[in-house]
């Protein structure tokens, strides 16, 4: 017989103590609302354990009951993996596992547990003059566990790559409440499949990843920031190219914001002031590193090449800390300044690097002819190839009406041209219960065969994260 919400409250609370257990619906609320408001379901209980030995006790516990349970850190993902599906699972946070185990910088490593805030972790490598590089919009909120869990990009891809690739090793409870002990840091370990790698991006499916060793940087001397005026995504691919032949693996970021992004901003007065050099189509965010003992200005003859090729219309150079964090919030905002413009239909997707201008010419050709009126606001990571596609509608529509009519119209034929392009329906957030149908629909069958099939084996009972990724 399953277990009533009242009785997996009481064993959960005689497994975890008062403290370690919510059952009352109001106090749950914040653990069930995810930050696009699109999943409305309940929970039986959301847990918080305070060790490792809690959360291995709730999945043995879960195993034994069969009780599905969501792993959750800081609630910032935006498919929807950290949320009930069914209605009836129990949500673990992790966020008092929030300890940085230890820094070894001659190693270049950090072991952080799960529940480690983003801006914390950077915070902690910072103390040590090094820099923990993963860096996005919602880092004083997302948590470790969850960055891991989801394979996180970010701003700094280009240099040093997502989560994984900045993953040495995790520590995982499994589905029968056993430790993985993969809390390693060598460079060279070829003893058998990388487990590590396949729990890192899994969503929670797979295991409850309870802490990982990082990779930390040295931490750079300086940046040089600009933000450069650009026609449009054909100058920004060829600019893109020259500054990768200049300055090689420097270049930390290359971001491209469409205008309509900056005047949404200074609009809805999230700006102070407009940060570019005046107006222009399209706007490229730049940053390069200069390491101790590297030579200044680097960005600025790469730019003063560009002017010369007639690639670049216009830049302005951040000159202090305030211009810099200036232009990062320009870039940083933009999902932010969508919501308040109204509903917006979006798309985390990627192509190769060479057909992004492409892929952008085409996709808001194909939403204008379906939606006319409608805002196209693409922007994002030009430098991989990953776009935020996304699409403000029409000044004065009703929201519901408009998603209503065009979210399904608009997501099919984005979706087209990505796939047409060669790229990938899920570039950075994940696959949760946004897109396991869609899912369904691209993925190789070979490869989905292969997906169950790894479940199954290290979760034969269903109880983890039950529903999220994997089509059913």
């Amino acid at each position: 017989m399953p277990l009533s919400a009242a009785d997996i409250i009481a064993q959960l609370t005689a497994l975890l103590g008062a403290n370690g257990v919510i059952g009352e619906a109001g106090q749950m609320a914040g653990y069930l609302t995810e930050p696009r408001k699109r999943f409305h379901q309940p929970a039986s209980a959301v847990t918080l354990p305070a060790s490792v030995e809690q959360v291995q006790a709730i999945v043995r516990w879960a195993s034994e009951n069969r009780v599905g349970i969501i792993p959750q850190g800081g609630n910032t993902g935006l498919v929807g993996a950290q949320v009930p599906l069914r209605g009836d699972e129990v949500i673990v946070s992790l966020a008092r596992l929030d300890r940085i185990r230890s820094i070894d910088v001659a190693a270049g490593t950090m072991t952080a547990e799960a529940g480690v805030i983003l801006e914390n972790a950077h915070k902690a490598a910072e103390a040590e003059d090094t820099i923990f590089p993963l860096w996005l919009g919602s880092q004083g909120s997302a948590r470790v566990g969850g960055l891991l869990s989801s394979n996180a990009g970010g701003v700094n891809v280009l240099a040093y790559g997502n989560a994984r690739e900045l993953t040495m090793g995790v520590e995982a409870v499994m589905a029968d409440g056993r430790l993985y002990r993969g809390l390693n840091s060598l460079k060279k370990d070829n003893t058998g499949y990388d487990l590590k790698d396949l729990l890192v991006g899994a969503e929670g499916t797979l295991g409850i990843i309870t802490a990982a060793t990082l990779k930390i940087f040295p931490k750079p001397e300086d940046h040089e920031t600009a933000l450069v005026s650009i026609a449009g995504p054909e100058a920004a691919l060829t600019l893109f190219q020259l500054l990768r032949e200049r300055i090689g693996s420097r270049l930390n970021a290359f971001e491209i914001v469409p205008r309509i992004g900056l005047d949404m901003q200074l609009r809805q007065g999230m700006l102070d002031r407009d940060p570019s050099a005046g107006t222009s189509p399209w706007y490229a965010l730049i940053e390069v590193s200069r390491m101790r003992g590297g030579t200044p200005g680097a960005l600025m003859a790469a730019i003063e090449a560009a002017f010369t090729d007639s690639l670049i219309d216009n830049a302005v150079f951040a000159e202090s800390l305030a211009d810099r964090t200036r232009m990062w919030a320009f870039r940083e905002q933009m999902s932010e300044v969508q919501s308040k413009e109204g509903a917006s239909i979006k798309h985390d997707v990627s192509v190769p690097i060479a057909a992004v201008p492409q892929l952008i010419a085409e996709g808001i050709a194909a939403a204008e002819r379906l939606a006319p009126g409608i805002r196209p606001v693409p922007f994002g990571h030009m430098g991989d190839g990953n776009i935020h596609f996304n699409f403000s509608q029409p000044v004065g529509a009703e929201p519901k009406a408009f998603m209503a009519e065009f979210d399904e119209k608009l997501h099919e034929a984005i979706y087209e041209i990505v796939l047409r392009l060669g790229g990938s329906v899920s570039a950075e957030h994940g696959i949760g219960q946004l897109k396991i149908d869609l899912l369904e629909q691209v993925k190789d069958p070979v490869a989905l065969d292969m997906m169950r099939a790894i479940k199954s084996a290290l979760d034969p009972n269903g109880i983890l994260n039950p529903g999220k990724m994997l089509p059913r």
